[in-house]
């Protein structure tokens, strides 16, 4: 499957017309997942659901017509909680009391400190014991008041017919409590035979894992949090009637398009726009990545959330609400963080038969000890610890903790990333293959040579070629019209203008069909070029980018006018960029519609592992897609609408940010600025993150592969392994947040 594919594009082809975003509260371990997953996928017209523990949320890809209150009631039927996200909602998801609130775990500590004091002083030679009586008084509040959850999420599951974290802790610490009760009533208060502790133990160790699992989600979500808190509050804009303007402060939802926003030194720049007078650094780290303040004048773009240096700046307003880049980058995010990595489903399927399999185990211990030995007191106690250490808390977070922070790591450094799958695909990337302009160069190209054929008036030529570029965007177009404006040249209007993709540009101007476009192309249409070839061949051999211009003023091939020769400096970055893939272990490519020459000197000046010029957009996609076939872990990287289908080919597109929003779309990772050392960061940064994912995912195996064997062989306590299992959560988030101390890729 193709990673580049975005979940629109993907959802069009399986007829599915929309995706609807639910907070989903309840949720305790990787079994409570794959019930609220295959609670929505019973709901008809449901195409598919994706359920993240750690975001405690739901992506669900639906048909026409399916409301969101049909998902909500599946959700509650299941047992849980849910909500609908809109647009723009910044408000959480309301997580349960026991996961913000400490009161909770502090009573049920409270509680359990005089059951568990006798077996701390044993271990000092101090043997004492509380009155049967009082243990009971101390562990039922906390057996069925601050363990209640346990009890509704594991009927829950029950009804449902399938079991979950809640529904092992409610069996366990049962079992616990009601052989307590029976040998209360059996050997009176003074019985040895208690367990009390062991039930009140485990519920007060998993609410106090639980609790230090909420707070470290949220460490998690700092990144997504830290974007949403850069939009201000209100906004200074300058209304009134013309001669009459004042500056007033308004709230930033009734800010407007084109209004007028006065952004004093110091002061977050509420809104995209265009700056319309004076002249500031302007400091877009947050938001690109760019360590450094950016210098900003009249006509530059300026980001919403981004801090005004030292200059007054007027600007104008371009995009609001969901239209800002702020809040595509913020969506970009959560829906990488909302979406699962391909790993995950290894964890689905295990978690899927997990519960039932603990169960299974428990059983086996129970019937083993008390058969064997007879002592059916200490079969169930055994059976309990087992109950216990294999809840499958971990299991749930490993992956989606790992995701979460490596894409908000990711949105610090100026790098997006689409879905957690481009994350993880990354890390295989065996081959970089790079566009030429824009991404490796500067994409300023300026026209440094033009030559007139023989018989031909430079300026007249200069003028025809000026015109039919006037309506395009292309860089080697603004060159044109840059230098016919040097020479205080007048273009008459053109007719009929088309661009011919990977070739050209061809129109009318003053009655006369043109074509200005790549040696190749004039190659087809038949159009001689030998008049100028020496000049071409010394261009070629600087470096440059050559086009022609012809025309065709009557029957037979087009009149070659002119050839123009293009500049185009390579980024200062670039040279680095390499350095660093190649630092990675990985080979780089340079596709390229430059002719050979042109291409093959930037190759030679990059030190590239190998370059091909004079390509098509279709060329480009088809090298890439004839590399993976290969069996090659393909990277490419673009800018331009050109580039697009050879994004779209990759195992990973990666598409500058300052490129097209066709190039972006493709693109599975897109790179917040023109810097293609960012190139070298996403790699670097999704092989860390699969790392810890790969960790996360060990220690979470490890606990279940090492405890339930103990546990079922006497050689754990309930306490014990209660401690265990909440520390196996508590760790692989622990682990995940170490995340956030990765310094970059090495150079």
């Amino acid at each position: 499957m193709n990673i580049a594919t975005t979940p629109t594009i993907a959802a069009a082809a399986a007829g599915v017309t929309g995706e609807l975003q639910l907070a989903v509260s309840g949720m305790t371990c990787a079994s409570c997942v794959s019930r609220v997953e295959r609670a929505l996928r019973k709901v008809p017209g449901v195409e598919g659901a994706e359920v993240n523990l750690a975001t405690e949320s739901a992506t669900v890809r639906t048909q026409s017509g399916i409301a969101a209150d049909a998902l909500i009631a599946a959700i509650t039927k299941a047992g849980y909680e849910a909500r609908e996200i809109i647009a723009e909602d910044d408000t959480p998801p309301p997580p349960p009391p026991w996961a913000t609130t400490g009161w909770p775990v502090l009573t049920a500590a409270l509680l359990t400190l005089p059951l568990i004091a006798p077996m701390v002083a044993m271990a000092w030679g101090d043997h004492w014991m509380l009155s049967g009586w009082w243990q009971l008084a101390l562990a039922t509040p906390v057996q069925f008041w601050l363990g209640a959850r346990f009890y509704r999420a594991g009927w829950a599951a029950l009804k449902d017919r399938s079991g979950n974290m809640d529904l092992l802790v409610a069996l366990g610490t049962s079992a616990a409590y009601g052989l307590s009760i029976y040998e209360l009533l059996r050997q009176g208060p003074m019985s040895t035979a208690l367990y009390f502790e062991s039930a009140a133990a485990v519920i007060t160790l998993v609410l106090l894992g639980k609790w230090l699992e909420g707070r470290a989600k949220r460490q998690t979500l700092s990144a997504i949090a830290a974007l949403k808190q850069l939009r201000p509050d209100n906004a200074r804009v300058r209304r009134g009637p013309a001669g009459a303007l004042t500056d007033i402060e308004v709230p930033l939802a009734q800010l407007r398009l084109k209004d007028l926003m006065v952004v004093r030194p110091g002061e977050r720049i509420p809104a995209d726009g265009r700056i319309r007078e004076g002249r500031s650094p302007v400091d877009e780290s947050l938001i690109s990545g760019e360590s450094l303040p950016v210098d900003k004048a009249e006509g530059d773009r300026v980001v919403g959330g981004a801090v005004n240096g030292d200059g007054l700046l007027l600007v104008e307003v371009t995009a609001l609400g969901a239209e800002s880049t702020l809040s595509r980058i913020v969506r970009l995010v959560e829906s990488a963080q909302a979406h699962k990595a391909p790993i995950q489903r290894l964890v689905d399927q295990v978690s899927a038969v997990f519960v039932p399999a603990v169960l299974g185990i428990a059983a086996v211990t129970l019937l083993a000890w008390g058969l064997f030995t007879g002592d059916w007191e200490r079969a169930l106690i055994h059976a309990v610890a087992v109950l216990v250490i294999a809840c499958p808390c971990a299991l749930g977070l490993a992956t989606p903790a790992a995701i979460m922070v490596g894409t908000g790591v990711a949105a610090r450094r100026g790098l997006l990333i689409k879905d957690a799958e481009a994350l993880e695909q990354a890390r295989r990337v065996e081959l970089v293959v790079f566009d030429k302009t824009g991404t490796l160069t500067e994409g300023k190209p300026r026209l440094t040579d033009f030559v007139a054929a023989p018989g031909v008036r430079e300026d007249d030529a200069l003028g025809l070629a000026a015109a039919l570029q006037m309506g395009s965007e292309h860089p080697l177009a603004r060159a044109v019209r840059d230098a016919a404006f040097e020479r205080a040249l007048t273009t008459a209007p053109a007719a009929s203008v088309r661009a011919i993709a990977g070739r050209g540009i061809e129109g009318r101007v003053q009655a006369r069909a043109l074509m200005l476009g790549s040696g190749r192309w004039m190659t087809e249409l038949g159009v001689d070029l030998s008049a100028l070839e020496v000049q071409a061949q010394a261009a070629m051999a600087q470096g440059r980018t050559l086009s022609w211009l012809a025309a065709a003023d009557g029957p037979g091939a087009p009149v070659l006018l002119a050839m123009l020769a293009f500049g185009d400096r390579v980024k200062a970055s670039s040279a680095a960029a390499i350095a660093d893939l190649k630092a990675l272990g990985l080979r780089t490519l340079m596709l390229s519609g430059d002719n050979a020459a042109a291409a093959q000197a930037a190759g030679d000046a990059l030190g590239l592992d190998d370059v091909r010029a004079e390509l098509l957009p279709e060329d480009k996609a088809r090298i890439v897609a004839g590399l993976r076939a290969d069996g090659t872990h393909v990277a490419m990287v673009g800018d331009g609408i050109n580039d697009a289908p050879a994004l779209a080919a990759a195992d990973v597109g990666m598409a500058m940010g300052g490129g097209t929003d066709v190039a972006m779309e493709a693109a599975g990772i897109t790179l917040m600025r023109g810097d293609p050392r960012l190139v070298a960061e996403a790699i670097a940064l999704s092989r860390a993150t699969v790392a810890k994912i790969r960790q996360n995912l060990f220690w979470a195996f490890i606990y279940n592969l090492l405890g339930v064997p103990l546990a079922a062989l006497g050689l754990l306590s309930p306490v014990i392994a209660g401690a265990a299992m909440a520390l196996s959560s508590v760790s692989v988030l622990g682990n995940a947040l170490l995340l956030k101390r990765w310094k970059g890729a090495s150079r």
